[in-house]
């Protein structure tokens, strides 16, 4: 794939050296060009092709070629950058898929479709669902969301109690807008199918819309787990209104 990443720091960087070594054409786009020279001359991110521009203004981030990338990433350490990114991507350059990074979890709301945002990543949350994640059995704990709140990926730990336990995938009672991705098993992954049996320590992957998350509770976890759902904690906040459709 072609990707373009908006930001040259140490999360652009190490994004982009990653993904070079996954087999991707990857360009970052930089404003600073003194930090531009000096990391290629380090050859700080081999294979990456490195342009010199400011991403939030229409004709410098034409230089990268964003036009013809699968996927751009703003992950700068402005928020306010990244959503003005996100929505040229989006709506000048017709890119199929923006994900951008939230710095200050207070603006988590605005990193939506509206500007342009397909997947949004906040450090902070993330890192509260994983210790959420680490600590918590018998409740739904939120790692990500996608489609601007739309799908929400979230992780339940069964515990003897779950009425879910020893049953198959299929006979379970689940919502049409729920999806289990992964049962995590012993260290080991396991691909569900419809005759998969869930066991007690059993972590489920569930890809669920907001408005199902309680029943997904009650079907995996018990009638006294409904209504926890979405452990992870809300962004709140004000920040620039969204742009105009």
């Amino acid at each position: 794939m072609r990707i373009v990443i908006a930001g040259g720091g140490n999360v652009g960087t190490f994004i982009a050296t990653d993904l070079v070594k996954a087999g991707h054409d990857v360009t970052i786009v930089e404003v600073d060009r003194e930090r531009t020279q000096t990391a290629l001359e380090v050859d700080e991110a081999p294979g990456v092709r490195w342009v010199v521009a400011d991403a939030c203004e229409v004709t410098e981030f034409a230089k990268s070629d964003v036009d013809r990338a699968d996927v751009v990433a703003a992950v700068t350490g402005d928020d306010e950058d990244n959503l003005v990114i996100s929505l040229l991507a989006k709506q000048e350059f017709a890119v199929p898929r923006v994900v951008a990074r939230v710095n200050n979890p207070r603006n988590e709301w605005m990193f939506t479709e509206a500007w342009g945002v397909d997947v949004s990543v906040s450090t902070p949350h993330l890192l509260t669902a994983l210790v959420e994640e680490a600590v918590s059995v018998g409740t739904l704990v939120r790692l990500l969301s996608f489609e601007g709140g739309r799908a929400r990926l979230s992780e339940a730990t069964l515990t003897d109690a779950s009425p879910s336990i020893g049953q198959d995938l299929i006979a379970l009672p689940l919502p049409r807008d729920c999806t289990v991705v992964a049962v995590l098993r012993d260290s080991h992954v396991i691909v569900p199918r419809g005759d998969t049996v869930l066991r007690s320590g059993d972590e489920v992957l569930v890809l669920t819309t907001p408005e199902v998350e309680d029943e997904v509770v009650t079907v995996l976890l018990g009638d006294e787990a409904g209504g926890q759902a979405g452990a992870a904690v809300q962004a709140d906040g004000a920040g620039p209104e969204a742009p105009p459709a």
